[in-house]
């Protein structure tokens, strides 16, 4: 009876909306809006805290065939959804830089923690910046977008 239980039990953990470790959470009200960029500069985004959004860093150039913030703006007016929008040389100068090093990226971040990000120097993240669809699914499995 007791590994009948035990069975069940794991079997109901594993079945729960957990994805990557992390559950799908939802952001904060304010970027569900137009589809939109919202640009920051390191002083505006210092400010912003404990709460739950996407930021897109980015660079003044573009070596990808095709560029990312397209790719990132088709989704974002698909589901209304606004993201923070920084320079490079101004994401520097935040705590976020601690963990992400490259631009262009996209942060998600809970309560102010980053959960994961793209990272531009991982070859196993560059299609998410080219094709619509693994860029979707892949911020798909963190927010909920309904």
């Amino acid at each position: 009876m007791k590994k009948i239980l035990t069975i069940l039990c794991l079997l109901i953990i594993l079945t729960t909306g957990c994805q990557n470790g992390q559950e799908r959470f939802h952001l904060d009200k304010k970027y569900y809006n137009k589809g939109e960029y919202i640009n920051v500069d390191d002083k505006e985004f210092s400010k912003i805290k404990g709460e739950n959004y996407i930021l897109f860093t980015y660079n003044n150039f573009c070596n990808l065939p095709k560029p990312c913030e397209q790719i990132f703006k088709k989704f974002m007016k698909k589901y209304n959804i606004d993201f923070l929008s920084i320079s490079f040389d101004k994401f520097k100068k935040t705590s976020l830089y601690k963990t992400v090093k490259y631009a262009p990226s996209i942060i998600i971040v809970k309560e102010g923690k980053i959960v994961t990000y793209l990272d531009a120097d991982n070859d196993n993240d560059l299609d998410k910046y080219q094709d619509e669809n693994k860029f979707e699914n892949w911020i798909k499995s963190y927010i909920y977008f309904d």
